[in-house]
């Protein structure tokens, strides 16, 4: 599993986690798209902004292997402002390959490309 150095671990001052220390014994935890609903809390859509803007620090608009990046927070973009950069793509593999979708998560989290609101 590799490991992204650099990368925040979770949302300072929270419980959400952006990523993980060790590799599940049991394998990796499936990719799956989450629906998000108008009514979330506005913590899990903070959650939801600051690490998509946390990718677009740390990656911008290469490709990147998922590697120790929470399965659970990447559910909650993947399908629509994070998506799968190769074919066939494997939702259970930590070397699985995700893109950022600029179009889409531009215009649902525009916040999320303001430097000023990037994790330091």
């Amino acid at each position: 599993m590799h490991k992204h150095r650099g990368f925040p671990s979770r949302l300072p001052g929270t419980d959400y986690q952006f990523t993980i220390r060790q590799a599940n014994k049991k394998g990796p935890t499936k990719i799956v798209g989450r629906e998000r609903y108008a009514d979330r809390n506005p913590r899990d859509k903070t959650a939801d902004l600051n690490f998509l803007a946390c990718l677009v620090k740390h990656f911008g608009d290469e490709p990147f292997e998922r590697g120790n990046l929470d399965a659970g927070r990447l559910c909650w973009l993947f399908g629509r402002e994070v998506v799968a950069a190769e074919e066939p793509f494997d939702p259970s593999s930590y070397e699985a390959m995700l893109q950022i979708n600029r179009d889409i998560a531009e215009k649902t989290f525009p916040e999320a490309f303001d430097q000023d609101n990037w994790l330091d």
